[in-house]
């Protein structure tokens, strides 16, 4: 009879947890991109001009995309799909929209609700195109692949905002530069890459058999994230109409009516600004809920 066997009082040692590269990924670009504009700022060198616009564009979209792919579940998406997703991605968007809005908007009151429209739909073919080759994919991959290749529409078409405002009649304005910048770099992960993973992952969960279908259920997703985008960027012009129609002087509508627009006093300014921030907040907060219902649904 053998003896009874000692209890293992050795402590017991926790998996180690893989460490995360996206905070690094953060804190380094953004000590690059404020110590590139300070030297810019000192020196005046334009050659540096193209680093800020670079670094101040690309960092929020390229720290989303790694935080995405650290939190995947399987092996489906893999690194180099990620790039293409997000280089080809971004540039097949940015090019199919700028074509289809020069030569399909005209301006009107619903011009917004047609740049959602167009570039919704170029950043869903741009993420058909990139993961045609996938065997097999999940909600999730479609969440990831859709957010990076939103992230990369908005990293490209940040970097063109960036250049537009500090191209004045002064000369380059670094001020306005990194005031853009900065603005586009706080909204980014409420916008293009939070409306394109909700729509991917509406897409891959319903693909059958390694073939897309355009369900009822993703042309609804489709017109759904279209219109959040097409309010997200009518903010400023309906918190303008508003606060007129709360707060405007007679010679202020008359303004209005003639198809001008009329002076805003300071107190309207105020008031604008706290509808610009509520209308924002309250659009953020839609995709934001969507996007993590859609999160429980996968994980089930």
């Amino acid at each position: 009879m053998h003896p009874p066997a000692s209890p293992d009082t050795r402590p017991r040692t926790r998996p180690a947890r893989r460490r995360r590269a996206w905070p690094a990924l953060f804190a380094t670009g953004l000590a690059l991109w404020v110590a590139t504009v300070a030297v810019t700022l000192l020196t005046g060198n334009a050659t540096l001009v193209p680093t800020v616009i670079l670094l101040g564009s690309f960092l929020i979209p390229v720290t989303f995309v790694t935080w995405a792919y650290e939190h995947r579940q399987g092996d489906n998406v893999t690194t180099e799909l990620l790039f293409r997703a997000f280089i080809v991605g971004g540039v097949l968007g940015v090019l199919g929209a700028s074509l289809l809005e020069s030569y399909l908007l005209r301006q009107t009151p619903f011009t917004y609700i047609g740049v959602g429209l167009i570039e919704e739909g170029v950043k869903l073919a741009a993420l058909v195109f990139v993961a045609r080759h996938m065997a097999r994919a999940t909600m999730r991959d479609g969440m990831v692949l859709g957010a990076t290749v939103g992230f990369g529409f908005a990293a490209f078409e940040s970097a063109g905002y960036a250049m537009n405002a500090m191209l004045t009649e002064r000369g380059l304005d670094l001020a306005a530069l990194v005031q853009t910048e900065v603005m586009r770099g706080l909204l980014t992960p409420v916008g293009h890459g939070l409306w394109t993973a909700v729509l991917g992952g509406v897409l891959f969960a319903a693909a059958s058999g390694g073939h897309w279908r355009i369900t009822v259920r993703v042309l609804l997703t489709y017109l759904g994230v279209s219109l959040l985008h097409g309010l997200w960027d009518s903010v400023h012009s309906l918190s303008a109409l508003f606060a007129l129609a709360l707060t405007g002087q007679p010679w202020q509508v008359q303004t209005l009516e003639m198809g001008r627009v009329p002076e805003i006093l300071p107190y309207q300014a105020s008031l604008i600004l706290a509808m610009d921030i509520a209308g924002m907040a309250a659009v953020a907060v839609l995709g934001i809920v969507w996007l993590l219902s859609l999160a429980r649904m996968a994980a089930r």
